[in-house]
């Protein structure tokens, strides 16, 4: 396919923990069937995928993230006494920069933009320029799990709690199309991962004390009973189906050119070690919504 026959395209990649994942697929769907992303704007997950992408190093994440099990996620996660967020994030940072490289947001081959919000004034806060982990690191901090990050005297938040579909940053894009990806979806009924641990399996004992910590933290295990809700789970559904209702609103009040949808209930919050099945998710999901060009 000749360079004049690809598509120029911004793209949006919206928030949503694990099912961010699924931004992968999406991106590898587009590369495969003639859009050229120039331009990127997301938040949380999506700053995340959208950053590596820019950067050129989205083939190593989608290989470290699809090696990772849950092992390596509780292996991440920094834990913190503090009032003000449960987990650092510095190890999940310098993972990735590890893998990525330090890099400048001016210095990266496509326009990116990450998303976050300031606490304090209640507004959006865009970083396109400056490191790029810094940017990635301020848009994912999703409250009461990552603690604020601080940023020029500003406490900063996920971008998703004001935007978790960041299209605004894209409308001075010269391109053909813009095309976002919203994961804050309908519920698909989609089953949670209930992969049983065997006595033989390697590790089994601490593997299954692994899932006990994520089921206690609603973050991806089967309910046994789905209406004994725990206050955990109350507050990661209140704030999906907060930002599932902002999510519809913004995408009405400036809709882009097409939207490829993830369903709410797609995986857990950190249910990072179903990458592949993910991937394969966003690919799908952006064959039925888009046309070759």
């Amino acid at each position: 396919m000749t360079e004049k026959q690809m598509t120029s395209t911004s793209l949006v990649l919206g928030s949503g923990g694990a099912r961010g994942l699924a931004h992968i697929g999406v991106l590898r769907w587009l590369k495969e069937n003639g859009y050229e992303v120039e331009s990127i704007s997301g938040c949380s997950i999506g700053a995340l995928v959208g950053g590596v992408h820019a950067a050129g190093k989205l083939d190593e994440f989608e290989e470290w993230v699809c090696a990772i099990d849950r092992l390596d996620i509780l292996r991440l996660l920094d834990f913190t006494w503090g009032s003000n967020g449960l987990v650092r994030g510095d190890r999940v940072i310098e993972t990735l920069t590890d893998l990525v490289g330090d890099r400048q947001i001016e210095d990266l081959p496509i326009a990116f933009t990450a998303v976050a919000t300031n606490l304090h004034t209640e507004k959006e806060v865009w970083f396109s320029k400056g490191p790029l982990f810094d940017a990635i690191r301020a848009s994912i901090s999703l409250p009461l799990f990552f603690t604020p990050f601080r940023h020029r005297g500003m406490d900063l938040i996920d971008g998703g709690v004001l935007n978790p579909v960041p299209i605004a940053p894209t409308f001075g894009d010269d391109t053909q199309t813009t095309l976002a990806v919203n994961l804050e979806g309908p519920l698909e009924k989609r089953p949670r991962d209930s992969r049983p641990v065997t006595k033989d399996e390697p590790f089994a004992p601490a593997k299954q004390k692994i899932r006990q910590f994520f089921s206690n933290l609603g973050i991806g295990e089967e309910q046994a009973d789905e209406t004994a809700l725990n206050t955990r789970e109350i507050i990661h559904q209140t704030f999906d189906s907060m930002q599932g209702t902002i999510a519809r609103q913004k995408l009405a009040a400036y809709p882009p050119d097409a939207v490829i949808t993830i369903p709410r209930d797609a995986c857990g919050l950190l249910e990072f070690d179903r990458a592949e099945e993910l991937i394969e998710l966003g690919y799908e999901r952006a064959g039925k919504c888009l046309t070759p060009v």
